[in-house]
């Protein structure tokens, strides 16, 4: 049984899982466009947490041939989610949480406070370079990116190693939560942070510079891709593959340093965090085939959810998130949704909503209850349980996992 919709354009098909959930009018438009590309293959799938983006729609999964759209992509390359489960259960946890909240915001850098030029004064930056994150850097990632900075010197100057396990802003957050069992985990989102938006806007520049004699015939000039073959090409592909690593390492670091943390809270019990993890990627490209074709899948908000898959779809900060294995899709290209999905902008909910109406709707979860993170307010998001329901052919859910503690940046 078919459970997605079918909408047309002038380009190739769009489907998407969208029962039962919001789908705005400027997310179908923008959807259009990027279904007109020429360089698009079969089709565009659209999960259900898809809305109106920047460069092109997020929850989208974009099949390429022959090219890639670096705005698609976007600036955070390779956000993503980590997760672990603990031997620790809902009982073992202090009855007040507000402490463990503050050893980890002292664990993790997060945030931003950093004025004109004043890198080093930000508190969501390492000011001393954790022995840590200097040996990863040396081991996984320092030489290659010495070689994309040869031959783009402009990434140099960006927050790069200082960057290497931190949160970040916005939507980015640590958590503490209970799953379906009482049993604690700990979950994080967050990316590639400053240099993955250099490589970023690097490229987009690139693409429509590349471009220049033919943006006029795109659908949006944000739509402006680098063909495989062409110098550039290479390049980004070998920067976004970078910032992959560098965001699946920077969750890692921030995972541990969370774990520490939290064993600094005297009133647990010692406990282990290995008894399951996943760290997934929500914004990337991958090479993969889907109907007859080698590809490349540019999954914009969307999770990998290839037969068996472990992936996480988190919901706002006062709702549930799941840790869900995937059913292999086809028609999704093995995709699935990376999380409940905005249904209003950041400024229309801060108009809407007050900091009493955020204080109620977290009532059961230590965090931050002032007008700062009005934005990310549980009502700035669509239902989870609504997300979940259109998308149970992409995925089965594994754990249901409820926020105590939540971390914002």
């Amino acid at each position: 049984m078919k459970t997605y919709q079918t909408i047309q354009g002038d380009g190739v098909p769009i489907k998407a899982w969208v029962d039962g959930v919001h789908l705005d009018d400027n997310a179908v438009k923008q959807l259009k466009r990027t279904a007109s590309l020429p360089i698009i293959h079969s089709h565009v799938a659209v999960m259900p947490d898809v809305h109106y983006g920047m460069g092109a729609t997020i929850g989208s999964v974009i099949p390429t041939v022959g090219a890639i759209v670096p705005a698609a992509v976007g600036v955070d390359i390779g956000c993503g989610m980590c997760a672990v489960q603990t031997t620790l259960v809902a009982s073992d946890l202090p009855e007040n949480l507000k402490g463990m909240r503050k050893m980890i915001e002292q664990a993790v850098p997060h945030g931003r406070s950093a004025q004109r030029g004043g890198r080093r004064r930000d508190r969501g930056a390492w000011h001393d370079i954790p022995v840590r994150v200097g040996n990863l850097w040396k081991e996984h990632l320092g030489v290659q990116f010495d070689s994309l900075c040869e031959r783009y010197p402009v990434l140099r100057n960006t927050n790069n190693i200082n960057h290497l396990g931190t949160l970040g802003t916005g939507n980015h957050f640590v958590e503490v939560c209970l799953d379906q069992e009482d049993r604690v985990w700990f979950l994080l989102h967050s990316g590639s942070r400053g240099v993955g938006n250099r490589i970023a806007t690097v490229f987009i520049e690139r693409a429509k510079k590349d471009m220049e004699n033919h943006l006029g015939s795109l659908p949006d000039e944000d739509l402006a891709y680098l063909q495989e073959g062409s110098p550039a090409f290479d390049d980004y592909v070998e920067g976004v593959e970078w910032a992959q690593d560098f965001a699946r390492l920077n969750r890692q670091v921030m995972m541990e340093n969370v774990v520490e943390a939290v064993g600094k809270v005297r009133e647990l019990p010692p406990f282990r965090a290995d008894l399951m993890a996943v760290n997934c990627h929500h914004n990337y490209i991958a090479r993969e085939h889907h109907f007859g074709a080698d590809c490349l899948v540019t999954r914009k908000g969307a999770v990998k959810a290839g037969l068996g898959d472990m992936g996480i779809i988190p919901g706002s900060m006062g709702a549930k998130s799941f840790i869900v294995r995937g059913k292999g899709n086809a028609d999704s290209f093995d995709s699935c949704s990376h999380g409940a999905g905005r249904v209003m902008s950041r400024t229309k909910a801060k108009k809407i909503y007050t900091v009493d109406d955020h204080v109620k709707a977290t009532a059961h979860v230590e965090c931050r209850k002032d007008a700062a993170v009005i934005d990310e307010t549980p009502m700035a998001y669509k239902n989870i349980d609504a997300v979940m329901a259109a998308q149970e052919e992409l995925v089965e859910i594994v754990h249901t996992l409820s926020q105590v503690v939540c971390v914002k940046g």
